[in-house]
């Protein structure tokens, strides 16, 4: 394993016990398979490539995995297919958004959120108070765009 590749398996190591999550043996595999992941993978995905080397799990405990860790925080559950969820280790545990390629699934962070004011004066003309948000933009990345390939 390269430097930072160790770095980034310590600090999610740190992530999951600040979360507090029972990490069994079948979460760590999952968890480590999705880590691998540079955009994201959905759970059948997930379990495909795990059952391919030998390992021994069922797809509910892929998704149960995957949703102990999205209620966790550790994993971002994304939408931009529509007929499955995607999931994702972030980089960062900070606030931020997604940039989602639909064509190559390519994931891009978005760290600087410049909506939040404009999510708390809409929600507040509509007199909610927000306390949270989600953004997830679906569109071409540029690799894509340029080969013309269609969202």
């Amino acid at each position: 394993m390269n430097v930072p590749a160790l770095a980034e398996a310590e600090d999610l190591r740190a992530r999951v016990e600040q979360a507090g999550v029972r990490l069994t043996a079948q979460r760590r595999k999952v968890l480590e398979e999705l880590s691998q992941e540079r955009d994201d993978a959905t759970a059948q995905e997930l379990h495909r490539r795990l059952v391919s080397r030998g390992e021994r799990l069922g797809l509910a405990t892929v998704y149960r995995a995957l949703e102990s860790f999205v209620e966790a925080g550790l994993v971002d559950e994304l939408s931009h297919q529509a007929t499955e969820r995607c999931y994702r280790v972030c980089r960062s545990d900070e606030h931020h958004h997604h940039l989602v390629c639909s064509s190559c699934h390519r994931v891009v962070e978005l760290t600087d959120c410049r909506v939040a004011e404009w999510v708390e004066r809409a929600a507040a003309d509509l007199g909610f108070t927000a306390t949270r948000h989600e953004l997830e933009v679906s569109g071409l990345c540029d690799e894509c765009r340029r080969a013309g390939t269609r969202a």
